[in-house]
Order: structure tokens, then C-alpha cells, then sequence
């Protein structure tokens, strides 16, 4: 690949539907939630390494979690590593990735990323960012990538596609939809869920900011000088605290008209919830799904079951059924009632403080 590809890993979030496990000083991205032998901040890295070399990664997080960015991906340098002060969603993040890139190179080409997704054909989704980096060296285009859907899924975006074309301009983008109408958006086949992963010029996105989000353009624009410089840690302190949170599709997406729209099928997932940990995960013959750790189940169906790899569990007479130990925490909760986590959280910090979130 060209020498002013990059790619941006946005690794600040906090993973809280995965609690116990994921925790605020260890969230999802630095753990192995699906057995794999690898956190999903490593697979992520390795997964664009196919394209990028080392020096053109920028990971974007709090600041909290430097260490453990450098820890699990070793090959970059602390000046690829952008430091939020506080978290402001991700306009505020990719905004902080672009106007550092386009300082360093006025031609770069941008692939941002969350750090935590599951991808399980990698040829071919890289062959589909080669095509996207492709179309935006030669059209002033930002572009998203879709997946067709496979149900019709509450807990994604969706986005309206205007022509059955593999790339073609998006018509609409739809937030998480009640099943009524994500019913109807996956039987009328104009949609598709949205990945969050996007491909753009650094120069194209910084043009989209200063049209649609002209506060935040401002405030990233009068601190370039300062971007990688001793400065930067002030300046972006004084940013983030004037700087509105908003997301990048709510932002720039939904405004811009010139946003594009790659289709594909690379079996990708969020990996969002302990529900979709479950569809994801190899299942023994009684469909439990019990990644990492030894678990011995009886009379137990339909189950996810997350231990310590150093631990014996024994579970019986359990089904449809969450069971996450951890040192400090075991959660027992039916599969149907996992929204009901961010309660319990809510609880425990009211009564017990920060110490076991």
C-alpha cells in the first residue's frame, strides 16, 4: 500500500455491557473476552498491519490507558498514541486523528477503526479497505462501510444505500431502529447495518468539519501549530474541555452529501453485548458457550459462561443463563435480561463506590 495510508484505532471506550469482565481501568478492548488468545486491541492492529506498517498507526484513547496501549501493541511509539483528556465521543476523537495527520502529511489517507470488533474474513475485508482507500484517492468521498444484514438486528445503525452498485451514495442513516422497523429495513434490502469503520482523506474530513461542525473545527484548527509539539497536551486539554460530545454520523455523516457506502460480508460483528459473545463463541453440544476457562455443566442449555482461565467452575441446572466470575464480582443474570447490567452497576457505585466498576 501507498505510503500515506494510516490507520486510526479509536480505543477510547469504556465497555461497560461487558462488566464484570470489562472494567474502567480495563475495558473491552484490553481483554479477551472471546477466548481467542489475543485482546481485541492486538487483533485489530494485526488485522490493518496487512496494509499499514507500525509507524502509520495512530491510536486514539484516554489517557488512563496508555500503558496498556503500549503493553498490547508494542511496535508503536508514545507519538502514536493521541491522549484524550475526557471522553467526547467520536467527532472529537476523529477530529483529533485528522487535523494531527493532515499537519504530518497533507496527502494522508485515513482508515478509522474501532479498536474492539470481531472480524472473522479478514482477506476479504481487506481487500474491501483497498478498495474503499482506492475510490477516496480519486473521489472527494467519505466513506463507511456496511454489512449486510443477516436479521433484523435493534442494536445497530442502519444505513440506506441509494443504488444496489458494491460503493454508492448513501441515502439516509437510521440510529438503532425497534424491531418493526428493522424488520422492514432488512425485507426491503435498501439497507445495512453500520460498521463504524470508516475511509476518508485526512484533508476531505477536515473540509467535511469545517462545513458541518465549525465549533470543533475552530478549536482543533488554532491549535495546530501546538499538535505534535511539547504544547499538545495543553492544547488538547483546552479543546476537550470547550469541545462539544457528539458522534462522528450524527456530526458529519448525516450532514455531508458526499457520503459513500461500501457493501460487503466479511462475517463482522461488534461484539457489543454477552449476547453476541454467545452467537460468536464455539458451543458444546448443549449450545453453551463458555469461552476461556474450565467449565463443567449439567443439565445447562443455552448458556454463556466466562471464567478465569486459572479456574474450575461447576454450573447445573442453568438455562439461558449469563455467569461472568472474576475475582472481585461473579454475575449470575438470565440472557434476557442483560440490558438490565448498567443497573446493576448503577447500584453497586451508589452503594459500594468505583472499586468493582
Amino acid at each position: 500500500m501507498e505510503n500515506n495510508t494510516y490507520c486510526v484505532i479509536m480505543a477510547g471506550g469504556k465497555g461497560t455491557r461487558f462488566w464484570p469482565r470489562s472494567r474502567k481501568a480495563k475495558p473491552k478492548q484490553f481483554l479477551d473476552i472471546l477466548g481467542t488468545g489475543k485482546t481485541f486491541i492486538r487483533s485489530t492492529y494485526e488485522r490493518f498491519a496487512h496494509i499499514v506498517p507500525s509507524e502509520r498507526f495512530l491510536v486514539v484513547t484516554h489517557e488512563r490507558y496508555k500503558e496498556q496501549v503500549k503493553k498490547y501493541l508494542p511496535e508503536i511509539s508514545d507519538e502514536q498514541i493521541l491522549c484524550e483528556p475526557r471522553s467526547r465521543n467520536t467527532a472529537p476523537c476523529i477530529a483529533y486523528a485528522a487535523y494531527s495527520l493532515l499537519k504530518r502529511d497533507p496527502n494522508a489517507k485515513m482508515i478509522v477503526t474501532p479498536a474492539d470488533h470481531f472480524i472473522l474474513q479478514e482477506i476479504d475485508f481487506i481487500e474491501i479497505i483497498k478498495e474503499c482507500l482506492e475510490f477516496v484517492e480519486h473521489n472527494k468521498a467519505l466513506m463507511t462501510l456496511g454489512i449486510e444484514p443477516s436479521r433484523p438486528d435493534t442494536g445497530y445503525g442502519y444505513i440506506q444505500k441509494s443504488s444496489n452498485a458494491l460503493i454508492s451514495r448513501v441515502k439516509c442513516f437510521t440510529e438503532k431502529p425497534n424491531l418493526e422497523l428493522a424488520q422492514a429495513f432488512v425485507s426491503c434490502g435498501e439497507f445495512l447495518w453500520n460498521s463504524g469503520i470508516f475511509i476518508w482523506k485526512a484533508s476531505d474530513i477536515v473540509e467535511a468539519f469545517a462545513k458541518h461542525l465549525p465549533e470543533h473545527h475552530a478549536l482543533f484548527e488554532g491549535a495546530l501549530e501546538e499538535l505534535g509539539t511539547e504544547e499538545e497536551t495543553k492544547a488538547i486539554e483546552r479543546i476537550y474541555s470547550e469541545c462539544k460530545s457528539i458522534s462522528i454520523d450524527f456530526g458529519v455523516m448525516e450532514k455531508a452529501d458526499n457520503v459513500y457506502v461500501r457493501a460487503g460480508d466479511f462475517g463482522w460483528s461488534d461484539v457489543g453485548t454477552w449476547g453476541s459473545v454467545y452467537q460468536l463463541s464455539q458451543k458444546d453440544r448443549y449450545a453453551n458457550a463458555k469461552p476461556g476457562g474450565d467449565c463443567y455443566s449439567y443439565d445447562t442449555r443455552r448458556c454463556v459462561i466466562s471464567i478465569p482461565r486459572d479456574k474450575i467452575a461447576v454450573v447445573s441446572g442453568l438455562k439461558d443463563y449469563i455467569v461472568v466470575d472474576t475475582p472481585d464480582v461473579l454475575l449470575i443474570c438470565p440472557r434476557s435480561e442483560e440490558q438490565g447490567i448498567k443497573k446493576y452497576i448503577d447500584d453497586i457505585r451508589f452503594e459500594k463506590g468505583e472499586q468493582h466498576i
